[in-house]
């Protein structure tokens, strides 16, 4: 590009770095009483195994020019595609309390729509960029990425994961308005998505029942209101400091998936409002520079790529905390840096890396 490279944007870099602390401290607190009959230390060497690895990513990303990802994009969102399908494989892809998500690779578990949530954003910022155009006609312009998202959820419901299929469908919708779709085509798809999203709810049984215990979880305490309640109960229990790092009553067998997409309430009950509260403004602090950085980026590539990767993490985080707060329905999304999994942290992590990269391009006054 010919561009003189920066420094990259550190408060970026502090931000991922500190949120990625915070998760593998809360995640051996949130796992250790479940495995301290076999072993406490099982969900920690996991985590810092894939922090480890995802900090190295992080540097590569950094020190690769993100332009020089364009000739391989279309390969590895191919690729993706493919897993996407082969996961829903019986034989294939593995089953987790009713979730065929994963592919088991001998070595590791890989979660194939955690890697399309970033391969997505590389692909339609290099499409998008291309003629630097608005997207004015509907079916020509807007068409052919409707088509390709329409794919991917469909694949993506039949893991079934409705959460990701909604982050996904955002980070998309907020490319195509960064691209210049017209306000009534974006009043169209939100109409369009709230209708598909009513429908997918309706069709299956038990995200009615979500939908229910989200409204009115106390009638429904011990079966669809649960998660919500004991979220509640963690929170509150944390007061203004906390009850002390490792003390925690409602991990002792209390709250489900406490150490994967229901860990901010335990952060909240051990670390109490500041430690939440500081958790959140991290977020807020990687939102703001993301979406600086892609406002600054010199080229339409850099800046698409930028905000994509910015919306995917924040609003991930935003429906996680949300649910977590009761303010939303219980999705079964993980919060970005924080819950324990390795396909998520890694991918979070490359696409900070490739934001720290961009940033390095960006005007600095």
């Amino acid at each position: 590009m010919g561009l003189k490279k920066e420094a990259p944007d550190m408060l970026i870099f502090f931000a991922a770095l500190l949120l990625l602390a915070i998760g593998i401290i809360m995640v051996f607190s949130a796992s250790y009483y479940d495995t301290l009959a076999k072993d406490p230390y099982y969900y920690l060497r996991k985590q810092l195994t894939w922090g480890f690895i995802g900090l190295v990513a992080m540097f590569i990303m950094v020190k690769i020019d993100y332009f020089r990802f364009k000739p391989y994009i279309n390969a590895a969102f191919i690729i993706t595609f493919l897993l996407l399908i082969a996961v829903i494989i019986p034989g294939v892809g593995f089953e987790v309390k009713g979730s065929q998500r994963w592919i088991n690779l001998g070595f590791t578990n890989v979660q194939p729509s955690e890697i399309m949530k970033l391969c997505l954003v590389l692909f339609m910022a290099k499409s998008l960029s291309k003629t630097g155009k608005r997207l004015d006609r509907f079916f020509t312009d807007v068409g052919p990425y409707l088509v390709i998202l329409a794919a991917i959820g469909a694949l993506v419901m039949l893991e079934p994961d409705l959460g990701t299929t909604m982050a996904i469908a955002v980070t998309a919708i907020v490319l195509l308005f960064a691209a210049g779709i017209k306000w009534s085509h974006i009043i169209f798809l939100g109409i369009a998505g709230i209708a598909t999203v009513a429908g997918l709810i309706v069709q299956e049984p038990y995200r009615l029942n979500r939908i229910v215990g989200y409204l009115d979880p106390w009638a429904h305490a011990s079966k669809e209101g649960y998660q919500t309640i004991n979220s509640l109960y963690a929170l509150g229990s944390g007061g203004l400091f906390g009850m002390g790092l490792g003390n925690s009553r409602q991990k002792l067998d209390f709250l489900p998936e406490q150490h994967t997409d229901f860990i901010f309430a335990i952060l909240g009950e051990e670390l109490g409002f500041v430690g939440a509260l500081l958790v959140i403004l991290l977020f807020f602090l990687l939102a703001w520079r993301g979406y600086r950085t892609a406002l600054r980026c010199p080229d339409l590539f850099g800046s698409f790529l930028a905000a994509g990767i910015t919306t995917t993490i924040v609003f991930q985080a935003f429906i996680n905390i949300g649910v977590v707060t009761g303010l939303l329905p219980v999705t079964g999304i993980s919060l970005p840096f924080i819950s324990y999994g390795g396909s998520s942290l890694l991918f979070s992590m490359i696409g900070v890396g490739i934001l720290l990269n961009i940033s390095r391009y960006c005007d600095s006054t």
